[in-house]
């Protein structure tokens, strides 16, 4: 029997689960952030070997049973980043392992043939793919400065800017006016607006993304518009990555869409703007939000590099595994 390790390594947390070939769940880990971005490297892999130690653990068993492990890290995006990452994961002693940004997790979850788009849209956005030649491409996931218009932060800053603007009569009437305040703990736009300009407050939480999904559930049309240009502008990231990677053509294009603003908020108006902005250009495509967690895009991966035939009960074992996302995490 052969054992396989996938890592997700994120900005808050590092999952780490262990199976066996035929996908049945031995261990897993949780630990603090993988991402080495903005940390030191020295800190970033404490956390990993953690989350490591913890399911070899669990699964009782030692890094030399593993047949391979896969790294799927955020902050791996460039050259840079893996000069820094694979010397440090060299000193683990798995005798085969690979590492991919944590983006191709979410592609591997959803494409079965491992090959298409992948949008990721949490607190922050990317866009990445494959084509059946191996070539991988990103586009994004560096910031505003950088080309990107979407992620939960972008679209709080949003929110919070048109409340202002109705208030100020700048933009039509909005219910944003009364839902941000609320959600700040203020009882209307002027003694939200001063606080936090007396606080010098610049910059608001992508947790304000739930407060525009509300609105837009009750018909407020600024909402509404926030969230299709949310979505055209990730329709434009995935036409990025199709023209980069050459087309797929006379293919069904799978458009995976991980993180929690879509597989969370699900919003038919960021969901139907994205589709069109899309198929403007390429259409043969089919939207996926796929309902397994991204470390078993690690571990399929890990599967893949052994040659090992995914059957489609695997795929079912690994809907069925939750991670418990309230765990204490171990320091």
């Amino acid at each position: 029997m052969r054992y396989v390790l996938g890592v997700d390594g994120g900005g808050t947390k590092t999952y780490t689960v262990i199976t066996d070939e035929k996908g049945n769940k031995l261990g897993e880990g949780l630990s603090g952030r993988g991402n080495h971005q903005g940390h030191s490297i020295e800190s970033t892999m404490v956390n990993i070997k953690d989350s490591i130690d913890q399911a070899l653990e669990m699964a009782g068993l030692d890094y030399c049973d593993i047949s391979f492990a896969q790294f799927g890290l955020a902050g791996a995006d460039r050259p840079y980043d893996f000069s820094i990452l694979l010397p440090a994961l060299e000193t683990l002693p798995f005798k085969s392992w690979d590492l991919v940004c944590d983006t191709y997790e979410g592609l591997r979850i959803g494409s079965k043939t491992n090959t298409g788009v992948v949008l990721v849209c949490g607190t922050g956005t990317n866009a990445a793919g494959r084509n059946k030649d191996g070539l991988m491409i990103q586009t994004g996931g560096m910031g505003y400065l950088y080309g990107d218009g979407a992620g939960g932060s972008d679209m709080a800053q949003q929110t919070f800017r048109a409340a202002v603007r109705s208030w100020e009569f700048r933009e039509g009437p909005t219910i944003l006016t009364k839902k941000v305040p609320e959600f700040f703990g203020f009882e209307n736009m002027e003694q939200l607006v001063n606080d936090f300009l007396d606080r010098e407050i610049y910059r608001v939480s992508a947790k304000l993304t739930v407060v525009l999904h509300e609105a837009a559930n009750e018909g407020d049309e600024v909402a509404i518009r926030i969230l299709r240009e949310t979505g055209k502008e990730l329709g434009i990231a995935a036409n990025s990555v199709i023209k980069r990677l050459g087309g797929f053509e006379g293919e069904n294009i799978p458009i995976v869409l991980v993180g929690s603003v879509f597989q969370k908020g699900r919003d038919p108006h960021l969901l139907d703007s994205l589709k069109t902005t899309v198929e403007k250009e390429n259409k043969d495509i089919t939207l996926v939000i796929p309902e397994i967690e991204p470390v078993y895009g690690s571990v399929l991966l890990a599967m893949d590099h052994l040659g090992i035939e995914v059957a489609e009960e695997v795929y079912e074992k690994f809907e069925s595994y939750k991670i418990d996302y309230h765990k204490e995490i171990k320091a």
